[in-house]
């Protein structure tokens, strides 16, 4: 039987990840995963800056952005006009790419194993893997980071809450233009027209091979327009956008339309001795909020830099040592925030009532507003010549500022804001006067 002291179970995001910063740390790690190579995968396309932060803590940072494409500005349109154009901080990267990217910094101390884990025996001391090829392993530690596969919690007796079926639905596809080089942008959002499209909203972004889409959409599996997407997918979005073209020009769409429902869930009874759960394996998130990244790396950051340091110190490895990582109330925060906004959202997009009515005014109004007052700044800035310009952003960036509600703001996938319209507000009156 080989021993190890931390079992890292599934080699996505979050369990790559807990392996590159443990094996960093000189900690004995095993990571367990079916693939040698991550296969391409429908889920993180995109790094906002807020992700890009939490990036920064875990050391992994330069290695992404060596493969990732950066924007510094976006459009964001409505009804086939340009509404606004501001200065973005993001970079585009397919999930697979990030996880093989993030792969190839796990240090030679940690032992990797192709295969699959079809039995856990936990216990307050040591835990008991089985792999399907018979081998057996003993850890003091596993880390399950088995993202939606639940047979192994079921195994442990940990139950699923299913908090809102069907909650969301995103589709990720390539786009290129059609009579142009390049489109008229380096990334877009656009918004839909009224609650009747039951749509978020769509964003196109740079990626190392061109450039990608994603639609968040709130509708059944069996909706004829989810055919249609793959089926015949230009025709689509233009039937549920009529008037895309005017913003981004003639385009099409290439390759395979990729279309993932999301459940909203969370596990009801986590606590066990020995394991402790990490990402979507502990509660899942809506894409189309774009708080799923900040989740993982949230766990994995506050997991390896602080519990699990911790918890090797002292023998053993029971439930007790277990929910001081569950009451991490960073951890608890991050949850929270991605639950609300992922109801919140969908209310915003879809609910009829008034007061829904009226936030949407209010989102509508604020963005033309703040379209309306970068544009004018913009201009007085060119009038004024290099003093005016530096006077100008200054003043754009403060002014700005207070007019910014994030949480009526939805990003991507991967990509919502994790600033408040204070700290927003703070963070940009000091690179102002930077």
């Amino acid at each position: 039987m080989r021993r190890t002291d931390i079992a890292i179970v599934g080699g996505g995001l979050a369990g790559s990840l807990a392996a590159v910063m443990l094996g960093r740390a000189g900690a004995d790690v095993t990571l367990i995963d079916p693939h040698e190579i991550y296969p391409p995968d429908f889920r993180c396309e995109k790094l906002d800056g807020s992700q890009i932060a939490i990036l920064h803590k875990t050391g992994l940072a330069p290695a992404v952005f060596k493969v990732a494409s950066p924007d510094d500005e976006i459009v964001t349109a409505r009804a086939g006009k340009i509404i606004d154009r501001r200065p973005h901080n993001q970079c585009g990267i397919l999930y697979d790419n990030l996880v093989n990217t993030v792969r190839r910094e796990i240090p030679a101390n940690v032992a990797v194993i192709a295969g699959k884990v079809t039995e856990i025996a936990n216990g307050p001391d040591r835990q008991s893997l089985t792999l399907a090829d018979g081998e057996t392993l003993s850890a003091r530690l596993v880390v399950l980071a088995t993202g939606l596969n639940i047979g192994l919690r079921h195994m442990l007796g940990i139950e699923r809450e299913i908090l809102s079926a069907s909650h969301s639905v995103s589709v990720g596809f390539d786009v290129s233009p059609v009579g142009q080089s390049r489109f008229p942008f380096r990334a877009l959002t656009c918004y839909p027209q009224s609650i009747a499209d039951r749509m978020a909203y769509m964003s196109m972004f740079p990626i190392q091979s061109g450039t990608r889409a994603n639609l968040f959409l709130y509708r059944d599996m069996a909706d004829p327009l989810l055919r249609a997407l793959r089926t015949a997918p230009h025709e689509a979005l233009l039937s549920l956008m009529p008037e895309l073209e005017r913003v981004t020009g003639p385009f099409q769409v290439s390759g395979f339309v990729k279309i993932r429902p999301v459940d909203l869930c969370r596990m009801r009874n986590p606590l066990c001795d020995g394991v402790v759960l990490v990402g979507d394996a502990f509660a899942t998130s809506c894409p189309a909020a774009g708080t799923g990244t900040n989740k993982v790396l949230t766990d994995i950051e506050r997991l390896c830099n602080t519990h699990i340091p911790h918890w090797l110190l002292s023998p053993g490895m029971d439930s007790a040592k277990i929910k001081a990582f569950y009451d991490d109330p960073t951890k608890i925060e991050t949850d929270a925030q991605s639950e609300a906004k992922a109801f919140f959202l969908r209310s915003l997009s879809t609910d009829p009532g008034l007061i829904w009515e009226a936030r949407r005014q209010i989102r509508r109004i604020g963005h033309a507003a703040v379209g309306a007052l970068r544009r004018a700044r913009t201009k007085v800035k060119h009038a004024a010549g290099p003093v005016g310009e530096i006077r100008a952003a200054q003043e754009n960036l403060i002014a700005v500022a207070p007019s910014l509600d994030v949480s009526a703001v939805p990003g991507n996938i991967g990509t919502m804001p994790d600033l408040n319209a204070a700290q927003a507000q703070t963070s940009l009156r000091e690179q102002a006067r930077s």
